[in-house]
């Protein structure tokens, strides 16, 4: 029992030490001092109280100290930690800022962090432009031709732009909008081919960055190449509508002259069931008369005469008809 008591006090000693070391970083405290920033050991041990971590505070400091980035404060600089943002690209960004001579303040850049943008890549595409690859767009001039261009989009991240601005998505939509109406306000793809550098003046004259987070520095036609002949392939297809409408309306009047021949026949039928029931009634009509003595002889011998010619002219009148013989008065 004697031989334990010892290691236990040499294990609370070491505890106790390095609790100490933790919520006391002296050594912190020691190369911030060293390094001309001014801060006590009891604001250390209250950033480790209020959850803050005092090492990156401090190299945040000791980082604008030495780069002469005086305004920065340490209370601004734990408010925007507790505020969910990202200290070492805040001050990455605004050492860099200050180097290249970009205006960048401490809140405009703790507000392009807030905003989920990476402030430290914007001041970087700031200083060096980034070049965009636009999708193939492909257009139809005025000839009917298509014509795909690709493009390039040259930028330039617009510092005062980022919180609240468009991304490259909306640059690209625009570009691709641009490249469309300048192609199809040609005349002929010739002469968009000729003068492929039209397209760049004329989109980029639009001022297609406005609103956005960037500058349009240049837009350069990288490709042109030669599609389908759309105008072609509507008139094809105009042509194919055309006829088979035409097609549709001869139908229509096929069917319907059908139609009319149909009734036609259906009334010549009528007719000549009408014809044959009414020459039915004639012979009832002359043995009435011969019995009421309206019609002698005679008569009926003239009546059998004019049927006879009559059936001679409608024999005569036939393709390849045979005359009757005559019926001897």
């Amino acid at each position: 029992m004697e031989g334990i008591a010892p290691v236990f006090l040499i294990a609370a000693v070491v505890v106790i030490l390095f609790l100490f070391m933790y919520y006391v970083p002296v050594l912190m405290w020691f190369s911030a001092r060293v390094s001309g920033v001014r801060i006590s050991l009891l604001q250390l041990v209250l950033m480790r109280v209020r959850k803050v971590p005092p090492g990156v505070i401090v190299r945040a400091l000791i980082i604008v100290q030495k780069a002469g980035l005086d305004s920065i404060k340490r209370d601004e600089l734990e408010a925007h930690y507790l505020a969910g943002g990202h200290i070492d690209n805040v001050v990455h960004a605004l050492v860099s800022a200050s180097k290249a001579n970009i205006e960048l303040s401490f809140q405009m850049a703790t507000a392009i962090d807030l905003a989920g943008r990476d402030v430290s890549e914007a001041v970087q595409m700031s200083v060096n432009p980034k070049v965009i690859d636009v999708p193939p767009v492909a257009a139809v001039a005025k000839d009917g031709i298509q014509l795909i261009a690709k493009a390039r989009v040259t930028v330039r991240a617009s510092i005062k732009q980022l919180v609240g601005g468009a991304g490259e998505e909306t640059i690209l939509a625009r570009v691709g909008e641009g490249i469309v109406s300048s192609i199809g306000s040609s005349i002929s793809h010739k002469v968009v081919l000729e003068n492929p550098d039209s397209i760049s003046k004329l989109v980029l004259g639009k001022g297609l960055d406005a609103g956005t987070a960037f500058e349009i520095l240049s837009i350069d036609i990288a490709d042109m190449d030669i599609g389908k002949n759309i105008g072609a392939g509507l008139q094809m297809d105009q042509a194919i509508a055309d006829k088979n409408i035409a097609q549709a309306k001869a139908e229509e009047r096929r069917a319907m002259a059908v139609a009319s021949e149909q009734e036609m026949k259906a009334k010549a039928q009528e007719a000549r069931a009408k014809v044959i029931e009414a020459e039915a009634e004639v012979p009832k009509a002359i043995a009435e008369a011969f019995r009421n003595g309206n019609l002698g002889v005679m008569d009926y011998v003239k009546y059998k005469n004019i049927e006879a010619d009559t059936s001679m002219r409608d024999a005569i009148s036939r393709p390849g008809g045979k005359t009757p013989p005559k019926t001897e008065k």
